[in-house]
């Protein structure tokens, strides 16, 4: 075996033991080969090696540490609160859904939805599609639109349509980790571009040199922020003058409608993007992509050879249960629920930073002195809760912060675990934080 390996193995036994702990930082490689008698470029290797495990992290200009494990390997015994995960799935969904798919398990009907479908679907999947979604006096052209597998595909999809491998893509600072790895499988290098309170900088994507890029201008993930109209329609400005093209995310929008997307904007520059995961729930699987009319047939391509086309079945099922209503009804009970929950988060971690919009299912908390996003996922992992620290959406520099998930638990078990969080935050961190 190759020695950076071997010492690989070593150090990730020490993680496993116990004796280097999530959070600890490791010494810089020049350090570390002078303590282990090896080449530079062995240390770096051998760092390499580690971060390929996932068992460490590097933070731009901070340095290297022992990565938090995820939201199983160092919680409490029994399983954690996942504050990490973000599919709320109500009570009732099994109840509300259930006849839309008795109706297709009918052998008529079944032989339909087992027959191949393409990228753009079925002329009713399409017309279903665009009512879905259409907001603020905005509607797709139900011939533009295009359908994956997920969300995640349909990001995929666009990313390799707009971007040649080796390219550059444009994100917001703090980004979707999905897209970061959706750029690393691709060979595209991610660009950020800065934000303030309300978003993307106008002036700062004019000044970036990229063909594309993809932005969350609704219930921002991680921050919560939401663009206001102003700012989309200087958003839409520049991508004409730029001949830029946009992959609108717009996956949590359906918890604050009535803003308008950048799509309705400058709809011959923006691809929207949405999905089923969250409106029902990720085992309902369905992505969207509302295109310009000169984009279908480069999208299409990349769906197809990304073998990310959506079935013929998810597609049936998710007709009926938007053009039935059930669709609807489920996101207006999730935004009672989502309200609900930040209401929690008001309460149980009041006097602390928290950044969140009270729409949304998620919250950002910059932590308070001397703790660090890394460390304190960490703490919280051990304590049964697992959350998200701010390297996992950081484009560059991650702040000391972390994000907050709150769909999955039950409000009891989600106010538990934010009085957990809120105690541990006011404590001392357990182990050195540079």
């Amino acid at each position: 075996m190759e020695e950076y390996r071997l010492i690989a193995d070593k150090v990730a036994a020490d993680i496993e033991s116990g004796r280097l702990r999530p959070g600890d930082q490791l010494p810089p490689q020049r350090v570390f080969a002078r303590s282990r008698g090896i080449a530079n470029s062995t240390a770096a290797r051998v760092y390499g090696e580690l971060a390929r495990r996932g068992l460490i992290v590097g933070e731009v200009g901070r340095g290297t540490f022992v990565r938090t494990p995820g939201p199983r390997g160092d919680a409490q015994p029994g399983a954690p609160v996942d504050l990490e995960l973000n599919f709320p799935i109500l009570a009732d969904q099994p109840a509300r859904l259930a006849p839309g798919l008795a109706r297709l398990l009918r052998p008529d009907v079944l032989a339909d939805a087992l027959r191949p479908v393409g990228a753009s679907g079925t002329p009713a999947a399409r017309e279903a599609a665009a009512a879905l979604l259409s907001r603020a006096g905005w509607r797709p052209d139900p011939e533009q639109i295009l359908f994956a597998g997920n969300g995640r595909q349909a990001i995929a999809a666009a990313v390799a349509a707009f971007v040649p491998a080796g390219g550059v893509l444009g994100v917001e600072t703090l980004t979707y980790p999905v897209v970061k790895a959706v750029a690393a499988r691709l060979g595209v290098t991610l660009v950020p571009i800065a934000m303030d309170e309300h978003g993307m900088v106008p002036d700062a994507l004019r000044a970036a040199a990229v063909p594309a890029v993809y932005l969350q201008p609704t219930l921002h993930n991680p921050l919560g922020v939401t663009m206001p109209e102003r700012r989309r329609a200087e958003i839409a400005e520049v991508l004409r003058q730029e001949g830029r093209y946009a992959i609108e995310d717009m996956v949590n929008a359906f918890l604050h409608d009535g803003l308008t997307p950048i799509a309705a904007l400058a709809p011959e520059r923006t691809v929207l993007v949405d999905s089923l995961s969250k409106r029902l729930a990720p085992g309902l699987t369905l992505g969207f992509l509302a295109a310009p009319p000169d984009t279908m047939d480069r999208l299409g391509a990349a769906l197809r050879s990304g073998g990310w086309i959506a079935t013929r079945f998810a597609l049936d099922a998710a007709t009926g249960w938007i053009t039935d209503g059930t669709a609807a009804a489920i996101a207006q009970e999730k935004r009672r629920d989502a309200a609900a929950r930040q209401e929690l988060v008001r309460e149980r971690l009041a006097g602390f930073a928290i950044q969140a919009d009270p729409h949304a299912y998620h919250c950002w908390w910059e932590l308070p002195r001397p703790w660090r996003g890394e460390t304190f996922a960490a703490a919280a992992a051990r304590r049964g809760v697992a959350i998200t620290p701010a390297a996992a959406f950081a484009v560059g520099p991650a702040p000391d912060a972390v994000r907050l998930a709150l769909a999955t638990p039950p409000a009891a078990t989600l106010a538990t675990a934010l009085d957990t969080l809120a105690t541990l935050a006011r404590a001392t961190p357990e182990y050195r934080v540079e």
